[in-house]
């Protein structure tokens, strides 16, 4: 049969290395696979089989450094989630059997007590037979919180196998970005992860285990691995076995494009994600280290743990190539290109050093980056004068040599191949040229079948808002206090936010709707001081002592709050006491933890802002959801609903997916609205179509066009789930009557929260170019830069090392408690 695309050229930027104890794990395994009963008998497998899969081989690979025994070990918790992957097929995918497999799936967290010594079910098949036994064997070396968390990733690896069944059931191809989500979960990289921690002696401290960048690194990995494995294991899982959970049939249904087409786009998001990896080990892990005050053992063992995620890149794909279980003949990835350099620096983060594997001049600046490892310092041009960015330098150089920063582009655009180098990628990614002139925003039909009645309390709170601001002492510049007017009254009546609230809470009180109104304009106001006050100078200090303030002034356990220093602190205390006050301890610190997070993501742009770099287009759409303001937003209704629905529920797929969706419709509706006003006003990089546009090497209109789709799927998302997978939910759960009319309201108030963003959008002076030239004025120094609204970077000339005269914002974080925390202009 031949293969339905051509392998792609695979970013690989550090060699694999095998294992000595190979042979004894592969015997090893053999022996175990047949006393759990997998072998003959069990209908799955045969000896044949294991021997042809060779999980020893990707173990010896992905593990290079393990003992023998760990090795051994490691090799049988594979050889059992395969198995698990084969079985849980051929009983109850292929006979679409989501009763019986929900059993199955529910008794084997039973196999997996947090407490070593707990007694287990006596085991019914091989898979619990051999997670019992997996289980006894490796818990022993590792401590809780390692137990609760590897527990957790292999109970979703299981769990969500529903979910792909769900699916086929419906002849359902997920969204791009419900893909991802979910191929994390049932992929099982996460699960990877924590054996990486095992086998590598690197359990992460629990001080810093669920700190952002170690999120990111495992999110990055698994995004890594699985679309890896997508490309190799298309034509098994897709034509043979009927399968729709593979990102390359995901990205062909979404673009519309042929097979080879999506394929190239996968590899290059594979590619965007370990450069996601890099960047994250290099910018945050220091950051983290030194914010966190982690001893030098910790740091060492999560050093350990990113060399071992490191080491498993290189390993799996190394297995790939090479296993009778996937499509691995022919294609670029096949022959001996598949670039690496044996003499590059070594290490996390340095596969810069990539810069271009093309031949001639681009090939000939490669060699020189690849000499810093070998013959000292570069002397030729590229280096960077006094001043100048090192992105800019060589970027000029490769200008000079004649070399364009335009990919060969998509077959999505026009090109041929689609897959692009990753030294390009990387330079286009921090090469945006801000202020770019782009014109009026283009807006698609926002197809939202949702209807909201405005509160009749609107006007009124529209009042309130501008006389509370002005007592909080925010409308009005005050002498050594910088967060005070940065907007005026007449910008509070522009903004408007009371008629957001008005349309998400259409039936709240009066006071209620104050306070919702106070939250957004807290929220929008605080993300417009954050880039005047740390924008410029790039003080992530600074805006770290800000958040750590912040959390002074919200109290959880009824001690007093710090006293606040500024008018922003002022607005904020206030609305701590409105509105945590009559909460309960617990309720007050998940509600102090979501403002918590929305601030962190103020952070995070900051941090790309100092980089100049166009984010990942996963970890934008991740973390927009926090500048956006949905987490908290979701907070808010939760604890309105009390202890009605048990906390499982919101922990849930569905329930994830629910909110997820919602939330990412919302926030690109805000990119699509805000695109002039960032790009071309603040030079701003957080923006879903400017995002589009570095990754898919497109125009404007091409860039609103894929986040015009990407929208609407999310917005389908929303619908199949609260239609489709809410029933289903509260039968898993078996929710009382209370419980599902509750969450069949939070399904409304969502909807709710979606139409009252778009009547925000339509209606307020905020977003329109008459608005945008009355708001800014002359304060914008000089016009902006004239650069036609084509492939990011395209004309990027001699500005990429010039640095803004005002202040360039960190984007639009659209709403707060109700979704609407938008970005506003610097000054009055």
């Amino acid at each position: 049969m031949s293969q339905p695309f051509e392998l792609p050229s695979f970013y690989v930027p550090h060699p694999a290395r095998l294992n000595p104890h190979l042979a004894e794990a592969r015997a090893h395994s053999s022996v175990w696979a047949r006393e759990m009963g997998m072998l003959e008998g069990s209908g799955i497998w045969t000896r044949a089989d294991l021997d042809a899969h060779d999980y020893g081989l990707l173990c010896a690979y992905t593990h290079p450094d393990a003992s023998a025994e760990v090795l051994s070990l490691v090799t049988d918790w594979y050889v059992w989630v395969f198995f698990f992957d084969d079985h849980f097929l051929d009983v109850f995918k292929r006979t679409n059997d989501r009763v019986g497999g929900k059993a199955y799936l529910d008794r084997l967290p039973l196999f997996m007590p947090a407490d070593p010594a707990a007694a287990m079910p006596e085991p019914t098949n091989p898979v619990e037979a051999g997670l019992a036994d997996l289980w006894r064997r490796t818990v022993p070396a590792m401590g809780e919180d390692w137990r609760v968390r590897f527990a957790e990733s292999t109970r979703n690896l299981l769990n969500e196998s529903l979910w792909e069944l769900a699916n086929i059931n419906a002849g359902r191809v997920a969204n791009p970005v419900e893909y991802i989500e979910m191929r994390r979960k049932v992929g099982g990289a996460p699960w990877s992860a924590g054996l990486i921690e095992y086998a590598a002696g690197a359990e992460v401290p629990a001080e810093v285990s669920g700190a952002r960048p170690l999120r990111v690194l495992m999110d990055a990995f698994s995004d890594g691995v699985h679309l890896r494995n997508d490309l190799f294991s298309y034509q098994r899982e897709v034509e043979d076995e009927g399968e729709l959970s593979n990102g390359v049939l995901v990205l062909e249904k979404f673009l519309e494009c042929t097979t080879q087409e999506a394929a190239d786009a996968v590899n290059n998001l594979l590619t965007s994600r370990l450069q996601q990896f890099e960047n994250t080990v290099v910018t945050e892990l220091p950051q983290l280290f030194a914010d966190t005050g982690l001893d030098p053992a910790g740091c060492a063992r999560v050093l350990a743990y990113v060399k071992g995620l490191q080491d498993w890149q290189s390993g799996g794909h190394e297995w790939h190539m090479r296993s009778s279980r996937y499509m691995n003949g022919g294609g670029a990835a096949a022959d001996a290109t598949t670039w690496w350099d044996p003499f590059a620096i070594g290490g996390v983060g340095t596969s810069a050093l990539d810069v271009l594997r093309s031949g001639g001049a681009l090939g000939d600046l490669a060699e020189e980056l690849g000499s810093l490892s070998r013959t000292g310092p570069v002397t030729r041009e590229w280096a960077p004068t006094v001043g100048e960015s090192p992105v800019a330098a060589l970027l000029g150089a490769l200008r000079g040599a004649g070399a364009s920063l335009e990919s060969p582009g998509t077959g999505l655009i026009g090109g041929s191949r689609g897959d692009v180098e990753p030294g390009v990628r990387r330079a286009r990614t921090h090469a945006h040229v801000p202020f770019q002139a782009v014109g009026p925003s283009r807006l698609p039909e926002f197809r939202l079948p949702f209807t909201v009645e405005l509160n009749p309390c609107l006007d009124a709170s529209r009042l309130h808002t501008i006389e509370w601001a002005t007592r909080m002492g925010l409308l009005e510049a005050r002498p050594g206090d910088s967060t005070a007017g940065v907007w005026s009254a007449a910008d509070t009546a522009d903004y408007d936010l009371a008629l957001c609230a008005a349309g998400i809470h259409p039936d709240a009180s009066a006071d209620q709707l104050d306070l919702t109104t106070d939250w957004l304009l807290w929220g929008t106001y605080a993300d417009d001081w954050f880039p005047r006050a740390f924008g410029r100078t790039g003080d992530l200090a600074g805006a770290k002592a800000v958040r750590e303030r912040y959390l002074l002034l919200m109290p959880v356990d009824g001690e007093p709050g710090a006293e606040p220093l500024n008018a922003l602190e002022r607005a904020l205390a206030d609305l701590w006491a409105r509105t945590a006050g009559p909460m309960a301890a617990e309720a007050r610190g998940k509600f102090r933890t979501a403002v918590e997070t929305m601030v962190e993501s103020w952070i995070w742009e900051l941090n790309n802002q100092v980089q100049n770099r166009i984010p990942d287009p996963v970890d934008y759409l991740e973390m927009r959801r926090a500048t956006f303001g949905s987490d908290l937003t979701m907070a808010l209704s939760r604890l309105a609903h009390g202890k009605v629905v048990p906390d499982g529920v919101y922990a849930s797929g569905p329930m994830r997916s629910l909110e997820n969706s919602s939330a990412d419709y919302a926030a690109l509706m805000n990119d699509l609205h805000s695109y002039q006003k960032e790009v071309e006003f603040e030079g701003e990089v957080h923006n879903a179509v400017l995002v589009v546009q570095n990754f898919f090497d497109c125009d404007y209109p091409a860039a609103v066009r894929i986040v015009d789709d990407l929208m609407h799927s999310r917005l389908d998302q929303f619908r199949h789930v609260a239609v489709e997978e809410f029933p289903v939910l509260f039968e898993d759960f078996g929710l009382d009557a209370p419980a599902r009319a509750m969450l069949t309201g939070y399904v409304k108030e969502l909807e709710n929260w979606l139409a009252g963003i778009l009547i925000w959008h339509r209606d307020c002076r905020r977003y329109r170019e008459e608005d945008l030239l009355r708001h800014f004025g002359q304060e914008a120094v000089g016009a902006p830069v004239a650069v036609a609204a084509g492939p990011v970077g395209a004309a990027a000339g001699g500005a990429l090392g010039a640095l803004p005269l005002r202040p360039t914002g960190l984007g639009t974080s659209a709403a707060s408690v109700a979704g609407a925390f938008g970005r506003v202009p610097v000054g009055s």
